[in-house]
């Protein structure tokens, strides 16, 4: 048994015997899209600017993934930065929530970087390498793949997903670095160049094959709308009650609404969506069915805001609601947590200190009756600063500290390790161990006081005692001797 055939088309992308239908949206140039057009040129420049802007002597972003270090607009995160990075993340996905409950999917069509670099920079180059929107649908009509036009399209949007590749991995390892690595061989840094070798197919191959696919199939945004909104939510909509009856023509007959059916908002829509037949998983909100349907009614002497943006409560006649349950939750939300961000960060502290053990034997012996312990001490310098770190015992008159490098210089925003060495009387090690304390502080405004446990040998004593233990004796006092 064979399955039956599609009797209508069963998504955008897809024609009803199975193969892809390629999508070549018509621009419509309203005043929607003159907004859009403003809102991508400067998110594009700001992308590829961002790596190299400096503040306070930082990147403005860099994720430094081998130091485990993040700058983000001047301020470096550590590994041990945990709660300060959930709660910035955290709070970057209650805005999200918000944001869409307000004005629905306003992310997808006016800030997404595939909405953004698809419908302003690629299209663009595709409709005038290969003579126009018509010229293009033509080329797919007869299957042209190799056309001339297209493969000098296909090498333009080469070079810029090289672009984009290296603009990408320059938020993870640097402008200054990546500028040396793009004049050195790429076997001196075979990972770098396969990350941006990887980043670059896949940008070409996302806006030459993939391209409204991506949103369709690969992101899951579209999805989480039926969650993230309600029906008070701003969305792209089309007025039923005033375009319904649809008819042909300039002059409506009697009874008709106000939607001549020219299909205006089909060709324009860049994923291929009928917005007529309502709210659906497609749409990007990207207003293009707007812009296109303002320009018929004006030719035709009708209001525009036939396709406009609205509430389907709006839409249904009645009040739109700015307040409700979740325009109220998730303010309160993002109130709590970035303002613990914020809190937490102006509050953290100057230095970040971490006390490791040595990386061999964890003591040593000179002579019979000195132990020596080696402490690595890391310090990162949080401040703006060059900073001069001292380490002092605390409350070990029988031990001395021995530090090769101290007081130890931390430039503003560096972390450096360095080992000091503790000197101890063997017979002051009780059971193999020892607790002291450390004072560290750079003569300004930082001053930390530390644990430290310091390993050594097992004295006669803490022997005798365990074999007492192990023999379910009681150890002999000097009286009863």
């Amino acid at each position: 048994m064979s399955a039956p055939a599609a009797t209508d088309r069963v998504l955008a992308t897809l024609n009803a015997d199975g193969s892809r239908r390629w999508i070549r949206p018509r621009p419509s140039h309203g005043r929607y899209w003159q907004w859009r057009r403003g809102v991508a040129w400067f998110l594009m420049a700001l992308f590829l600017a961002l790596p190299h802007l400096r503040i306070a002597g930082k990147p403005a972003m860099l994720l430094d993934l081998p130091r485990r270090e993040f700058t983000l607009f001047g301020t470096t995160f550590l590994p041990t930065d945990t709660l300060l990075l959930m709660l910035l993340g955290i709070s970057i996905l209650i805005a999200i929530f918000l944001m869409t409950a307000l004005f629905g999917r306003v992310w997808c069509g006016w800030a997404c970087p595939q909405t953004v670099y698809m419908e302003f920079l690629f299209r663009p180059i595709e409709r005038w390498l290969e003579g126009g929107w018509n010229q293009s649908r033509a080329l797919d009509r007869d299957r042209r793949h190799f056309h001339p036009r297209r493969l000098a399209k296909y090498a333009v949007y080469a070079v810029l997903a090289a672009i984009l590749g290296n603009s990408f991995l320059a938020y993870f390892v640097g402008t200054d670095r990546l500028a040396r690595w793009m004049a050195s061989s790429p076997m001196e840094h075979p990972t770098a160049f396969l990350v941006m070798f990887g980043v670059t197919v896949a940008a070409f191959l996302d806006f030459t094959w993939f391209r409204e696919q991506t949103c369709l199939v690969a992101c899951p945004y579209g999805r989480w709308q039926s969650v993230l909104l309600d029906k008070q939510s701003l969305i792209v909509a089309y007025d039923r009650t005033r375009g319904e009856p649809r008819g042909h023509g300039s002059t409506a007959r009697a009874g008709l609404g106000d939607c001549v059916d020219c299909t205006a908002c089909v060709t324009t829509c860049p994923t291929g969506i009928d917005i007529r037949d309502g709210l659906q998983m497609e749409c990007v909100h990207c207003t293009q069915c707007a812009d296109a349907c303002d320009a018929v009614m004006t030719k035709v002497g009708k209001p525009v805001g036939l396709i406009r943006y609205a509430s389907q409560e709006s839409l249904a006649g009645h009040k739109r609601h700015i307040l409700r349950p979740r325009t109220v939750l998730y303010p309160a939300a993002f109130s709590l947590f970035f303002g613990g961000f914020l809190f937490t960060l102006t509050h953290r502290s100057p230095a970040d200190v971490t006390l490791l053990g040595a990386i061999g034997a964890p003591f040593t012996m000179e002579g019979s009756d000195t132990v020596i312990n080696q402490v690595r001490i890391r310090i990162a310098n949080r401040t703006g600063a060059e900073a001069r770190y001292t380490l002092e015992l605390a409350d070990a008159a029988d031990a001395r500290l021995v530090a090769p490098e101290l007081p130890l210089s931390v430039a503003p925003g560096v972390t450096r390790t360095t080992s000091v060495f503790i000197v101890a009387p063997a017979s002051s090690f009780h059971e193999a161990s020892r607790e002291i304390h450390f004072t560290l502080t750079d003569g300004r405004a930082y001053r930390a006081a530390f644990e430290w446990h310091l390993r050594g040998p097992r004295r006669d004593d803490d022997r005798r005692d365990d074999d007492n233990r192990d023999s379910g004796k009681r150890p002999e006092s000097k009286e009863s001797r």
